[in-house]
């Protein structure tokens, strides 16, 4: 390739190097009954968990991201109040400061002494780096319950942290990649914590 047409190509791809947002793995943790068989099929609503606002725009991302992974598990969608087994969704976000790890300044004192006489050095360090950008901690978990009998069947809980600064960040691109997570090989080995790059 000659190198003026792979600079125009360099120069092409820079602006979708922005679209990339790098974060660390998902931690999901599910819990189920021993009998799974009645997970993965029916009908199934999603619905508030007991202190969720259902009627808010961020509740209904969420809801919509968690309602196409248990179609894609097998179930099939139906409104809420009806279907054979309900799913209880709640989340959270929240943003935090991390702390600077240690003082930003240190001081240090030595000393010897010897046949030719002791001395006596202090130093000082001055931590010059930038203070940490804020995070943003996003939580999801939903509750798979039997409507008649109100058992649990299947739990489980997402959650991951990114720059305040990062599109994932958003409610609509975390509501997704949490929910991809939460679900990715259901229901999963109960009791177990992995993380989902």
């Amino acid at each position: 390739m000659k190198p003026l047409k792979f600079a125009a190509l360099c120069l092409a791809l820079v602006p979708l190097a922005g679209c990339v947002a790098p974060t660390g793995p998902v931690e999901v943790t599910r819990f189920h009954v021993p009998d799974v068989s009645p997970l993965g099929k029916g009908t199934i609503s999603v619905e508030p968990a007991p202190g969720m606002d259902g009627a808010s725009i961020e509740w209904r991302t969420y809801q919509m991201a968690v309602q196409r992974q248990l179609t894609l598990t097998g179930y099939s969608g139906v409104p809420a109040g009806t279907g054979a087994q309900v799913a209880e969704l709640r989340f959270t976000r929240g943003t935090y400061q991390p702390d600077r790890s240690g003082s930003p300044v240190s001081v240090g004192v030595g000393g010897s002494t010897g046949s030719y006489g002791s001395g006596l050095g202090v130093g000082i360090g001055l931590n010059l780096s930038p203070k940490p950008t804020a995070q943003v901690e996003s939580m999801l978990g939903v509750v798979i319950k039997d409507r008649m009998s109100g058992q649990a069947l299947w739990e489980g809980r997402a959650s991951f942290s990114v720059r305040a600064s990062s599109p994932l960040a958003d409610t609509t691109l975390s509501a997704g990649k949490l929910a991809e997570a939460l679900f990715q090989g259901f229901p999963g080995q109960s009791g177990e914590t992995i993380s989902v790059k």
